[in-house]
């Protein structure tokens, strides 16, 4: 399946991004993909397909999550960590980590020994695979790659900015491993400018070109540039932008930013680790278009991350 759209332009200082010159021992790491919030397994069918048959990865599994498992998080409701937000991803969220676990025993069962394991986290996947890597038996696990990821927790003390998680985030940052980007272990946060969003009130414009500086090791350091595909004099923020932006205050505080139309670029980077931003890149695979509205597994936006799977 061909994609017609043109790969988001990526400079990165030392960044390889052809697949063809990875070594043929680096290819018998299994790969495991953990589902976003609302997502369930069947979502992700074509991004394993994709990742066995034309990238070269031997083996995927996905964590088996269906969209009613979710409404498992409502136990939280009865926990009073969830009013005072100081809420805990277990036992919460145990039935996740167990299909997580799940899905990386299979991989182990899948690849040979010694080989690592990559994770593969979507949107709450990729907070998810942190708790399960503090939690769980990890040592075998040589990438966490993050897709469109909150990482972040929201700011406290800003006017209408509820924590959506109920403190989840502000836990892992406190408890789980920080990010590093090491030959053992590496963190790749990718994040998506899909559209910049604006405050309910005001004037705010997008700008036309902006060049991101990113948080990235220092032997690793990485600039990205970014470009929007609409070079004409920008107008007033549209409904569309000022209703995405609400969603964006909720996650980092501020509306006027850009993202993938749910989580803002700015909360799917973590300090320490190899981030990439991707221009045009939507956040979920429902409601996606390979060509008009590509998300992150997407044809042509696959191909420019994959190499970190196989190198």
């Amino acid at each position: 399946m061909l994609s017609l759209i043109p790969p988001a332009r990526l400079r990165a200082a030392g960044a390889n991004t052809d697949a063809a010159a990875v070594t043929a021992s680096a290819l018998r790491r299994p790969a495991v993909i953990l589902p976003g919030l609302g997502n369930n397994t069947a979502d992700y069918a074509r991004l394993a397909a994709a990742l066995r048959g034309d990238h070269g990865v031997p083996a995927v599994a996905v964590a088996r999550v269906s969209r009613p498992d979710w409404l498992r998080n409502a136990a939280g409701l009865v926990d009073p960590n969830y009013w005072r937000c100081t809420l805990r991803p277990r036992p919460v969220l145990d039935w996740y980590l167990k299909r997580v676990d799940e899905a990386v025993s299979e991989a182990r069962e899948l690849c040979s020994p010694n080989e690592g394991i990559s994770l593969i986290g979507h949107s709450a996947g990729g907070w998810l695979a942190r708790v399960y890597m503090e939690e769980f038996d990890a040592c075998d696990i040589s990438l966490l790659l993050t897709l469109g990821t909150p990482h972040l927790p929201p700011p406290k003390g800003i006017p209408g900015v509820i924590d959506q998680t109920r403190g989840l985030l502000t836990y892992v940052e406190k408890n789980c491993a920080p990010a590093v980007y090491t030959p053992e272990l590496r963190y790749v946060c990718i994040a998506g400018r899909y559209i910049q969003g604006a405050p309910l009130t005001g004037n705010t414009v997008a700008t036309a070109d902006e060049i991101l500086a990113v948080d990235t090791p220092s032997d690793v350091a990485e600039a990205v540039m970014v470009s929007t595909r609409d070079k004409s004099t920008p107008s007033g923020p549209t409904l569309r932008a000022r209703f995405i932006g609400q969603g964006y205050k909720q996650v980092c505080g501020r509306a006027d930013v850009w993202g993938d139309g749910v989580v803002p670029e700015v909360s799917a980077h973590l300090e320490g680790a190899l981030n990439i931003s991707f221009d045009g890149v939507y956040h979920s695979p429902v409601g996606s278009d390979d060509e008009q509205r590509p998300w992150y597994g997407s044809p042509a936006i696959l191909k420019q991350w994959v190499h970190h799977l196989l190198s």
